[in-house]
């Protein structure tokens, strides 16, 4: 018996040294191990990366950008359904546990000590704590050290923070495939959703990818994704938290996920979205604009957008077509399956609704074509193959050497990798099975649309495609503007004493370069034609080159290249005479922005394709409108007050009543003048035209009393578009064509008024009052007060035409300007200069 006592006694003392030991080994390893712990408290103020996203002005998505596509979701927005999915596939005992599942590492350990030595990966027993003590503190190592710094954290992190921020930061840290971090990012990515739209089975499908999202890929790996989505569906049904029938129906789900481009989101915004990033980018920095999660509303309307991308596309293509056909993109061997070979061939994406294909056979009536497969999610070629077919209607326009077709096997082959979109009948509806051949034009251009009063860009086409090239030449590409620059010179004139009715001598001149460079003689662009005297309004209307040089020699250039610069045509204008007739540089942004000022009576504007940016929590960092707004916040309600006033501070740049009598003036150029082609769009528009020396740049640019549009064409490397391309015959028929969409709905709005403005019946073409028998050739004049013509005129004398430039040196390129040009009778004088 005392032996007995003994033995139990030496085992208790035993015990109690080897529990001892243990503790005191269990602390050690804690002490050593929590010495060097990260600082958990930083998750207090944890600012994740997160995706800028853009806007249009409606509120849809332009563009997302982003190194780490997440989106912030608090826990409070995020659905019971999407909550319950991630805990019944992570840690169903979540919200029971104090950091560290025991039964799990258990578990965990009994699988390793049977799998030791097989080379497998251990199995985690990781809580959602410890993957967030992981994620956000620690590595990816896979070690006893880093497990038990993941317990010790969990615990400490389990302590500080409530289960729900817990979950909060694990919802929105985790990496679920396809470049998608967080919930709310991978709904997007994977089904093209918001969070609160999920079913059962999508949710079940994010739920199952935090251990191996590619391993679970819905693709590569379906029937693997499919078997762990329904894993997750059984545990949410087990755990009670949903019904028999849901279940049922969510395993017969298929897994069927919508691939969401990182792209411009709305249909031709695609160099609107890309000058917004680069706006952002100067910005803030790159690490604001990839990370800091803005939001940033534009200007962009959708609607206007794509009026704008529908016809400056359509311009470009009857221009080139025109040209002529000049051959197949590629050649391709069609034996075999030829959809995976064409799959290989770059296409460009958004030019829809053409398509690339590749002529299977030929005939002489027709042309069986193959178009170009899609790829699935994971890459691989889709399986299925769609043909067509082209007739003689779908290559008429296809010339070859100035000769139209007779054949269709005179312009295809088998082999030809081409363009194609579904043939039109004239009433506008497709003819089924039929396509018509397609060409990439070689010559480019740009459009923008601009609300005048604010400088709101509403639309921007930078080219072709997008995708073809991302060099946006309404606002990179720097060509001479020609005549459509006109303006400028006639506004400063205008600004200076001039009236529309001041009289010009339309005839040859020679300029004296000086310093050898010889002599400059501008010619008006149907040469060897002059008009003699001339009014302004006829020289503007009929584009005289002489009368504008004459009038920049007489005004002087220094003044034109002060008001250049204050429209902001030019940075800094040199003192040629050449100058005045377009041949510096700018861009369509410029020239829009400068007409911008005559439509909205003179107020200087700042394009913008920017309203507001917001940072991650909503504060606004940015506002375009800078306008005071007296009694806007109404404290206390409405209560019959005064309305709001909008206090306007803006420089005017203009006199509100010169800026009223170039609007009129131009008016003229579309009601009788270069630009009458715009006339068609039945509403009060004013603008300009424009061509440049060897028709190498097209131009118009115009407005109504509430938008603006320019229009350039020309080819990358300069050069001659045809001697019939002028900005009347190419530029303007495509504003035409986009104003008549854009002010469709709109009424017929006469140009204000602004006080002050004497309206005077004249003679049309002499610019001298109208008497009470002329006949119908009069029109009515904006005269500034005192600034009215007389009764009657006398010549007093004509001057030399051999005006000399203001400045020495050799004059630049003359850019021609479509038919402009003297001498002046000056207001009030009543003599001819």
């Amino acid at each position: 018996m005392r032996l007995l006592v003994r033995f139990l006694g030496f085992l208790f003392a035993a015990g109690t040294v080897v529990f001892l030991v243990g503790v005191a080994a269990v602390a050690g390893a804690i002490w050593h191990f929590s010495k060097d712990l990260p600082d958990y408290s930083q998750l207090q103020d944890y600012e994740p990366p997160v995706m800028t996203r853009v806007h249009a002005a409606d509120g849809a998505l332009l563009g997302e950008y982003s190194k780490e596509r997440r989106l912030y979701l608090p826990i409070q927005a995020v659905p019971k359904l999407v909550i319950n999915a991630f805990l019944a596939a992570e840690d169903k005992n979540f919200y029971e546990h104090g950091g560290i599942d025991y039964q799990g590492m258990a578990r965990a350990a009994i699988l390793y000590a049977q799998n030791y030595g097989s080379n497998r990966r251990p199995q985690g027993a990781s809580t959602i704590t410890q993957q967030v003590a992981k994620n956000f503190l620690l590595t990816n190592e896979v070690s006893f050290a880093r497990k038990i710094k993941e317990a010790l954290l969990a615990m400490r992190i389990e302590r500080a923070y409530s289960k729900d921020r817990i979950l909060e930061l694990y919802l929105n840290e985790i990496y679920l495939g396809l470049g998608a971090y967080g919930i709310a990012a991978a709904s997007l990515v994977y089904f093209d959703k918001s969070v609160n739209e999920l079913t059962i089975a999508e949710a079940s499908y994010l739920a199952s990818l935090p251990k191996a999202p590619a391993a679970l890929h819905p693709v590569r790996n379906r029937d693997r994704a499919i078997e762990r989505r329904n894993y997750v569906i059984d545990r949410l049904l087990e755990n009670g938290w949903i019904k028999q029938a849901d279940a049922d129906k969510a395993r017969k789900d298929p897994l069927n996920v919508t691939s969401r481009s990182n792209g411009a989101h709305i249909f031709a915004g695609e160099y609107f979205a890309e000058e917004v990033r680069r706006d952002i980018f100067e910005r803030y920095g790159e690490k604001k604009l990839y990370e800091g999660g803005l939001s940033v509303r534009t200007t962009l309307d959708p609607k206007i957008q794509v009026m704008a991308r529908k016809t400056m596309v359509a311009g470009l293509v009857n221009y080139d077509e025109a040209q002529g056909w000049r051959g197949a993109l590629h050649k391709l061997d069609i034996s075999g399956d030829w959809g995976v070979k064409l799959a290989d061939v770059k296409s460009l994406s958004d030019i829809s609704p053409w398509r690339m294909a590749v002529v299977l056979e030929t005939s002489d009536q027709s042309a069986r074509i193959g178009f170009q497969p899609g790829r699935e999610l994971g890459g691989a070629v889709s399986k299925e193959r769609q043909t067509g077919i082209i007739t003689m209607d779908g290559v008429r326009w296809a010339k070859t050497k100035g000769k139209a077709p007779t054949a269709v096997s005179q312009v295809l082959q088998p082999g030809d990798v081409i363009y194609a979109d579904p043939l039109v009948t004239k009433d506008g509806a497709a003819v089924e099975g039929q396509y018509r051949l397609r060409q990439l034009p070689e010559v480019s251009g740009a459009m923008v649309a601009m609300d005048p009063w604010t400088g709101r860009v509403l639309a921007m086409v930078g080219g072709f495609s997008f995708d073809q090239s991302q060099f946006n030449r309404a606002t990179q590409a720097y060509r001479q503007p020609g005549s459509s620059f006109k303006p400028i010179v006639y506004s400063s004139a205008l600004d200076n004493g001039y009236t529309p009715s001041t009289t010009v001598i339309d005839a040859p001149i020679e300029i004296d370069q000086g310093q050898g460079a010889g002599v400059w003689r501008p010619e008006n662009y149907s040469t060897g034609k002059y008009y003699g005297p001339t009014t302004l309004r006829n020289a503007l209307q009929r584009s005289l080159n002489t009368v504008t040089v004459r009038l920049a020699q007489d005004i002087g250039m220094p003044l034109v290249g002060e008001y250049a610069k204050r429209f902001g045509v030019y940075d800094e204008l040199p003192n040629y005479l050449s100058y005045a007739l377009g041949a510096g540089e700018t861009t369509v942004m410029r020239m829009v922005t400068a007409y911008s000022m005559f439509a909205n009576g003179g107020r200087r504007v700042k394009p913008t394709l920017i309203d507001r940016i917001q940072d991650r929590y909503g504060h606004t960092i940015f506002k375009h409108d800078t306008r005071e707004c007296r009694g806007c916040d109404a404290p206390g309600g409405w209560k019959s007050q005064p309305e709001p006033q909008l206090v306007d501070r803006r420089e005017q740049v203009l006199d509100p009543m010169t800026a009223y009598q170039i609007t009129e003036m131009m008016e003229g150029v579309v009601q009788r003048g270069t630009a009458t082609v715009v006339k068609e769009v039945g509403k009060p528009i004013a603008g300009k035209t424009g061509t440049t020396n060897d028709e190498k740049d097209v131009w118009f640019v115009g407005f109504s009393p509430d938008l603006a549009v320019g229009v350039y064409m020309g080819y990358d490397k300069p050069r001659n578009l045809g001697r019939t391309a002028t900005g009347g015959h190419v530029a303007a028929p495509i504003a035409r064509d986009f104003l008549k969409l854009a002010l469709a709905d709109k009424p017929p709005t006469p140009f204000k008024v602004p006080a002050g403005i004497k309206l005077i019946r004249v003679d049309a073409k002499t610019g001298m009052r109208a008497g009470p028998g002329d006949g119908g050739n009069t029109i009515l004049e904006a005269f500034k007060p005192g600034t009215a013509p007389p009764e009657n005129y006398s010549v007093i004398g004509v001057a030399d035409a051999d005006g000399r430039g203001p400045a020495p040196g050799p004059q630049p390129s003359q850019s021609g300007g479509q038919p402009d040009g003297g001498f002046f009778m000056r207001p009030g004088t009543g003599g001819l200069y």
